[in-house]
């Protein structure tokens, strides 16, 4: 016998969020996203559901973050699609409640005035590349965490930077929430799943496969040492003249420094290229000279 899916709650007010947070078992679990979710938002809400009784998903996307207004314009609003997802349909994980305010009701002041500072950890990598983008991050994230109330915030090791420095911030902050990382997912082809993937017109997706060809030929090269790391990573790269490369970086997974040649331990492969016009990052955990 089939049964139909339960679609989640909706609320858009801070009053109908808590009121309906009060109405949740705990513990909570949320995950946050910007919309137009995609498989990878579904593994965040599965393993969601598998560490708590209640699974809250905010669906808000935070101009805070965003450098230029084309890059928010540009950005996938799905938001009946985004329902459906959270719903259960197709045998999908389902969410209990969705929170998809305005940017008034997050804000609603407007720009404000007091934000969370990535500090110099927000400065390299994404941070150098966009500006003040890891500020807006954290700044909606901690307002989030207060909003929701969660035990748990689930996110993506895609965005391993990101994740670093919520965990930072959940620490530095006394916010008392577990911050779970869930591994990144991908296609079939090793294509790192993205809201920005709908932006590749079928050439340039077939480009944007450069990155993970990169990082798995540097994980690859792993046991020889950082520099057959970044060399084997980089000779991918550059056999693909339409993927404009940001940075390729080799990395220690808490302070974000290059690795130095004689490293060795675990570092994260990282990667960021212009592919058309859309911007593309992906990562990899490697473990630097384990033959030595």
């Amino acid at each position: 016998m089939s049964t139909t899916p339960s679609a989640p709650r909706l609320v858009r007010t801070r009053a109908d969020l808590a009121a309906a947070r009060a109405e949740l078992p705990g513990p909570v679990a949320v995950v946050m996203t910007m919309g137009a979710l995609h498989a990878g938002h579904a593994a965040l809400v599965a393993e969601a559901r598998r560490r708590a009784a209640s699974v809250v998903v905010t669906i808000f996307l935070n101009p805070l973050q965003f450098t230029a207004g084309a890059d928010l314009a540009r950005y996938p609003r799905t938001l009946d699609a985004d329902l459906e997802l959270l719903s259960g349909a197709g045998g999908g994980p389902a969410a209990d409640l969705v929170f998809a305010p305005s940017p008034d009701v997050v804000y609603p002041d407007g720009d404000p005035g007091v934000r969370v500072t990535a500090g110099a950890l927000g400065e390299v990598l994404e941070g150098a590349s966009r500006p003040g983008h890891f500020d807006g991050v954290l700044t909606v994230v901690a307002k989030l965490m207060h909003l929701v109330r969660p035990d748990v915030a689930l996110f993506g090791q895609k965005d391993a930077q990101q994740l670093l420095l919520v965990r930072r911030m959940v620490r530095d902050l006394d916010l008392g929430v577990e911050v779970v990382a869930v591994p990144t997912e991908r296609d079939p082809d090793g294509l790192a799943l993205s809201s920005r993937n709908a932006h590749l017109s079928p050439l340039d997706r077939e480009v944007a496969l450069v990155l993970s060809r990169a990082l798995r030929a540097g994980g690859a090269a792993a046991p020889e040492g950082a520099s057959a790391v970044r060399r084997a990573a980089r000779d991918v790269l550059q056999r693909e003249p339409l993927a404009r490369v940001d940075y390729l970086a080799l990395v220690d997974p808490e302070s974000l420094a290059d690795v130095p040649e004689h490293f060795r331990g675990p570092a994260t492969l990282a990667v960021a290229a212009h592919v058309g016009p859309t911007r593309l990052i992906d990562n990899l955990p490697v473990v630097v000279g384990a033959r030595r």
